[in-house]
């Protein structure tokens, strides 16, 4: 009776519970997009590797066989390096470059900034990955007199396999940190202008402000980048797959746990064993991304 006591004359709906209904709409969507090509697969995937070939139960034999595998161990010593320097570069640089360009006071420069650090970004993986072929190549990169400097002769050499985690850190870095810088930017527009101002006037500097106001705030966001960038990274394939294919295999096809899990699939036709390496990435990414949470309190009330 209240609800219809609260529609206006003619019984018509008001745009209120429209945008209920619309909202329940995307929502029921989404949910049946999530379980469709997200929970599904993964059960999916769980069930693949605790089976055998015929269907079978197999306990953790698939996953003895991935880490007995002479190629495993050193597939995660590359990803653990690349994500070591990826995300230490992320979490650092981006918040620095946010603050900084936070702190501009000009609008258009800091409008201009943020569009040049979001470009990169606006570019596909495998196309970023196409152009950096050239900048990695001192005979056609724009940088060749640095790589020269560094002792780089030819393309084989930059691309060594002891150079690649820095190397794919810096295409990663260069593609996903300008989308952060402006996420970051935008959680900085939400401390308020009176906190800011209060400390000015009690005398606190912008580094003084930054370390003691800016970054305490920020924190749940700088969690939730940790997270959301070590999932993407423990992902490492397209960067070294390209990379393997232009250098006709200096860089090895199975330099990463994803590329290994895309060998036993698709070379080896075990997609149980597959399913077991992506089950592990599964495991140590929530394990890792719980490190996140705890430090970053990313569910703690305010």
């Amino acid at each position: 009776m209240a609800r219809e006591a609260a529609r206006p004359a003619g019984g018509r709906p008001r745009p209120a519970d429209t945008r209920g209904a619309v909202s329940y709409a995307f929502v029921a969507l989404y949910t049946a997009l999530a379980i469709a090509f997200g929970v599904l697969p993964a059960l999916y995937a769980v069930y693949l590797a605790f089976t055998s070939g015929d269907g079978g139960f197999a306990g953790f034999g698939n996953f003895a066989k991935v880490v007995d595998d002479f190629r495993f161990l050193p597939a995660v010593g590359h990803v653990a390096w690349y994500l070591a320097i990826w995300l230490g570069s992320l979490v650092t640089l981006v918040t620095f470059l946010a603050v900084v360009v936070h702190a501009i006071g000009v609008r258009w420069l800091s409008r201009t900034l943020r569009l040049v650090f979001y470009l990169p970004g606006a570019i596909a993986g495998a196309s970023s990955v196409l152009l950096w072929l050239f900048v990695l190549d001192p005979t056609a990169s724009p940088v060749a007199p640095l790589l020269r400097l560094f002792g780089f002769a030819s393309f084989n050499q930059v691309i060594a396999p002891g150079h690649l985690p820095p190397i794919f850190a810096i295409i990663a870095f260069w593609t996903g940190a300008g989308g952060w810088i402006v996420i970051m930017y935008g959680a900085l527009n939400n401390i308020s202008a009176e906190v800011i101002e209060a400390a000015r006037i009690d005398g606190a500097g912008p580094v003084q402000i930054a370390w003691r106001i800016q970054l305490p705030l920020l924190r749940k966001w700088i969690s939730y980048m940790g997270i959301m960038s070590l999932a993407a990274g423990t992902q490492l394939f397209v960067e070294p797959q390209l990379l393997s294919q232009a250098s006709n295999a200096i860089v090895p096809n199975d330099y990463s746990l994803n590329q290994l899990a895309y060998l036993y699939a698709f070379q080896q036709n075990d997609f149980n064993a597959a399913a077991a390496i992506a089950l592990l990435l599964l495991v140590i990414a929530l394990a890792l991304s719980a490190v996140f949470v705890t430090r970053g309190g990313l569910f703690e009330r305010d």
